[in-house]
């Protein structure tokens, strides 16, 4: 008798576009091992608890948490790990006998890309577009691993970003700053934003059939960026997304959001599973699957 398959599985809202049962499935089978990934699209947030309830119930031994539920699930779970609870934000749950545990994969997901960069941006300014969990994730990434000079973080509303970041334990070191006068080109705002080290793109703004939004966001101006910057988007497909173009043509080097979707589902993968994930085979059916080049 073939042994029942353990399910894995990703939460969110409208997330049928996710590349997250690829990498996962992929590795399953190079592997060989008795699970399988899906997609469970959840209406509202209102409805996440009940979600998860039956999730424990069901056996599902595991979870991954996107847009918008990251900071919404933690009120469902039995217990958080020590990166989890530092922002209050999961994207991956482990079920061990109906006990919920939230984890947050993204940090370190976020951060490995970055790591042959830390002494250029150890002592700097850095920022990041976005009033999420994915930017409570780059924040935390960068205060535990590069040690920035300061973090400012750029959002429409400031209001909503400091009511994000009244239980991070370290609030001190963000700086919450209005998109408005950026695009308004106040000059103290674009002459932080060129002295920063990286910028980082924290919002889906500039996926696949959503390039013109991004604008809403970051300014496109090659002019705002420089050889001196790192440039980084949380978005994956495209894989050379509209700021990544404007940043590469200014100089600036690039790193791509495949990086940190590999980097933190291969984190996700070894707690559910035990097992290391394999990468370039991964990597490998993700690129052929946005039609990039390795």
């Amino acid at each position: 008798m073939t042994k029942a398959k353990k399910i894995l599985g990703l939460i969110g809202r409208g997330i049928d576009y996710s590349y997250s049962p690829l990498i996962h499935n992929t590795a399953i089978e190079a592997l060989g091992l008795p699970y399988f990934y899906t997609i469970f699209n959840i209406a509202d947030h209102s409805l996440v608890g009940d979600a998860l309830k039956g999730a424990a119930a069901l056996g599902i031994a595991g979870l991954n948490v996107t847009i918008p539920y990251k900071q919404t699930v933690v009120a469902s779970l039995d217990e958080l790990s020590e990166e989890a609870s530092s922002i209050k934000a999961v994207n991956t749950i482990v079920n061990t006998e109906g006990r919920l545990c939230g984890h947050n994969t993204d940090i370190a997901g976020f951060a490995s890309p970055l790591q042959q960069y830390r002494e250029a941006i150890s002592g700097r300014t850095v920022c990041i577009f976005g009033s999420g969990g994915a930017a409570l994730a780059a924040i935390e990434a960068f205060r535990k691993f590069f040690s920035p000079a300061g973090i400012l973080l750029f959002v429409r509303d400031t209001g909503k970003a400091a009511l994000m970041l009244d239980h991070y334990a370290f609030r001190s070191a963000v700086t919450p700053m209005s998109l408005k006068e950026l695009h308004a080109g106040n000059r103290e705002y674009l002459d932080r934003f060129r002295s920063c080290a990286v910028v980082v793109n924290a919002t889906p703004l500039g996926t696949k059939g959503r390039a013109d939004d991004m604008k809403s966001i970051i300014p496109l101006d090659a002019e705002l960026f420089h050889k001196d910057q790192i440039v980084y988007d949380m978005v994956y497909n495209p894989f050379e997304t509209p700021l990544l173009a404007a940043a590469k043509k200014a100089g600036a080097e690039t790193v791509p959001g495949i990086e940190m979707l590999i980097g933190q589902a291969a984190r996700s993968f070894e707690l559910w599973t035990g097992s290391t994930m394999p990468l370039d085979i991964v990597r490998k059916r993700v690129l052929e699957a946005i039609g990039a080049k390795a």
